[in-house]
C-alpha cells in the first residue's frame, strides 16, 4: 500500500497542493478550509460531503465545493478528505470512508479533541489508520452553515496536528504545508495534552458562557435584564451562541478533563466569594481582581505580537 500523503513537490511544478479535496461538513470550518485553499490557488477540485441537500445546495451556489458527492465518491476521488463534522459524527464518516479509500489519501479532521478522535480512528480504519492525521484549527465563530465560510478565517491562526505513530513524516510535512497555505500556523502537540490544554482555555470558558446565558435566560425580569445587557454581556456570552450540538460532543469527549477545569474553577470561585462574604475584606476583593487584571492585560499584549 503507499504512503499516505501528496510526495514533495519538485521546484516549479506548478499543480496544487491538494489536487482533490474533499470535505465533509460544509460549514464555517470545512466551507473555509476550501475557501481560503481556492483563494491560494492551492486546491484543484473540491468535492463536498454532508447530511443536508440545501446546505450542499448552498455551497454549490457560493462557489464553495464543485460538487457534492457521496462517503464512496469522495474516497475514491480525493487526494485529503476533511472531517469538519461534530466528534460524534467521526466514527460514522470514518467507517464510511474505509472501503473505498485510496492508498494514496490522507484523511484529517478539525474536531476540538484529540484522544477520542484517534481512538475513535484506530478502531474505524484498523491497519489503515496511518492514513489519518488528527488536527485541530484554533479559529471559528458562533456562526454556522455554508454561509459563515470566510477564506480569511485561518490567516494568522493557530493549527494543532496530533499525528499518531503511524503518522508517515512526509503526510506529516504535506499536511502542514497545506494549512500553511491557509494562512496558519501549525503546532506539533501529542493528543493529551492537547485536551488538557484545550478544556481549560476553549471548553471550559464556553462551559461557563452557556451556563451564565442560561441563568439570566430563565430569570422571571430576563426580557428586562437583556434589554439592558452591555457590550461586556454580549463579549462574554458570545460563544454561547456557537452549535449545541458541536459543543456537546466535545463536553462529553474531552469530559473528565473539563471535570478537572471545572474543579480549579470552583476553588477560584470560592476564594473570590469569601471576599464578599459574612466580613468582606475590600484588599482581599482588589487584589484578586488586580492579579486578574494584570494577567488579561500580558495575554492581551502578548497575543497582540503574534
Amino acid at each position: 500500500m503507499s504512503a499516505p500523503g501528496r510526495p514533495k513537490r519538485e521546484l516549479g511544478d506548478a499543480s496544487p497542493l491538494v489536487p482533490v479535496l474533499a470535505v465533509v461538513g460544509i460549514g464555517l470550518i470545512g466551507g473555509s478550509f476550501a475557501a481560503a485553499l481556492r483563494r491560494a490557488g492551492q486546491v484543484g477540485r473540491v468535492l463536498g460531503v454532508g447530511r443536508r441537500k440545501s446546505s450542499l445546495d448552498r455551497a454549490l451556489a457560493l462557489g464553495l465545493i464543485d460538487e457534492a458527492v457521496d462517503y464512496a465518491e469522495a474516497a475514491r476521488r480525493a487526494d485529503l478528505i476533511l472531517l469538519a463534522t461534530p466528534v460524534g459524527a467521526m466514527r460514522g464518516a470514518l467507517e464510511a470512508l474505509r472501503p473505498d479509500l485510496r492508498p494514496q489519501a490522507l484523511v484529517t479532521d478539525a474536531g476540538s479533541t484529540k484522544s477520542d478522535v484517534a481512538a475513535i480512528a484506530r478502531e474505524a480504519l484498523g491497519d489503515r489508520v496511518g492514513q489519518f492525521l488528527p488536527g485541530h484549527p484554533i479559529a471559528g465563530s458562533e456562526m454556522t452553515g455554508p454561509e459563515a465560510a470566510d477564506p480569511a478565517l485561518y490567516q494568522g491562526r493557530k493549527v494543532i496536528l496530533t499525528p499518531l505513530d503511524e503518522t508517515p513524516a512526509h503526510a506529516r510535512a504535506w499536511l502542514t504545508r497545506v494549512w500553511e497555505a491557509c494562512g496558519a500556523h501549525v503546532l506539533l502537540m501529542d493528543a493529551e495534552r492537547h485536551d488538557r490544554v484545550l478544556a481549560s482555555v476553549s471548553h471550559v470558558p464556553h462551559f461557563l458562557a452557556a451556563a451564565y446565558m442560561a441563568q439570566v435566560a430563565r430569570a422571571a425580569d430576563a426580557d428586562l435584564r437583556l434589554s439592558l445587557a452591555g457590550t461586556g454581556f454580549r463579549d462574554f456570552t458570545r460563544i454561547a451562541a456557537g452549535s449545541a450540538e458541536v459543543w456537546r460532543d466535545i463536553f462529553l469527549s474531552n469530559r473528565a478533563a473539563v471535570l478537572d477545569e471545572l474543579d480549579a474553577f470552583s476553588r477560584a470561585l470560592d476564594e473570590l466569594r469569601r471576599t464578599l462574604e459574612n466580613d468582606p475584606d475590600p484588599r482581599a476583593l482588589e487584589a484578586f481582581l488586580e492579579q486578574a487584571a494584570l494577567a488579561r492585560r500580558l495575554w492581551d499584549g502578548r497575543s497582540a505580537m503574534t
